[in-house]
């Protein structure tokens, strides 16, 4: 993604894409950002992250994110996943996601979906004013299903999510219902693949609010 504009985020959009990338390393290079961050709950919570992956410093980085995330499916960071599992209708939804990065002169590369928390996150450091806080709105109850699923999971993750919803609004009513259905029904298991049923001039296009 090229970089549109330097104007700072109530969410530190960038250094939280960072975090939930795959490790290269121990994460040193977030130290200095999370120090300059304001004093607050974002902050706080990934200085608890920078301190629980430095208690197991024995454990190697990708291997953790591999068995936090590409194992446990009720963790996964592909967003779309949670309302709609592997079907039709997330096909259309990373379809959706995909048009409105390229509206916003960022689209992505061939190798990346469009929904994986990473990349939304790259998405709201470079896109305009909104468009990244208008997209982690639309999947607010994923979001919350995903930081409580780290937490059950007792996995440091769990406080790069806590940093994330300290910025975010609080649940709405009806979020608070999705979220509800989402846990106790979980995702579709209508296993027909990923490709839309619409072609793309007919499909809705989001933008900043």
């Amino acid at each position: 993604m090229r970089r549109r504009r330097t104007t700072r985020q109530a969410i530190p959009f960038a250094l939280l894409s960072y975090l939930l990338r795959y490790p290269e390393d121990q994460f040193r290079q977030a130290d200095g950002e999370i120090a300059a961050l304001p004093a607050g709950p974002a902050r706080a919570a990934l200085e608890r992250f920078l301190a629980a992956v430095a208690t197991d410093g024995d454990e190697d980085p990708r291997a953790r994110y591999v068995e936090t995330f590409d194992v446990r499916r009720r963790v996964t960071l592909y967003l779309t996943y949670y309302e709609h599992g592997d079907t039709r209708r997330r096909g259309v939804a990373l379809l959706r996601l995909k048009r409105l990065y390229r509206e916003a002169g960022l689209p992505l590369g061939a190798d990346e979906l469009p929904d994986h928390l990473a990349v939304i996150l790259a998405f709201g450091a470079l896109a305009p004013d909104g468009y990244g806080e208008t997209v982690l709105g639309e999947h607010r109850p994923a979001l919350e299903l995903l930081r409580l699923g780290l937490h059950d999971a007792g996995s440091p993750y769990a406080h790069v999510l806590d940093a994330l919803s300290a910025g975010l609004p609080p649940l709405a009513a009806h979020d608070r219902a999705d979220l509800a259905r989402l846990a106790q029904e979980g995702p579709p298991d209508e296993a027909v693949g990923l490709e839309p049923f619409a072609p793309p001039e007919v499909m809705p296009i989001g933008g900043a609010p």
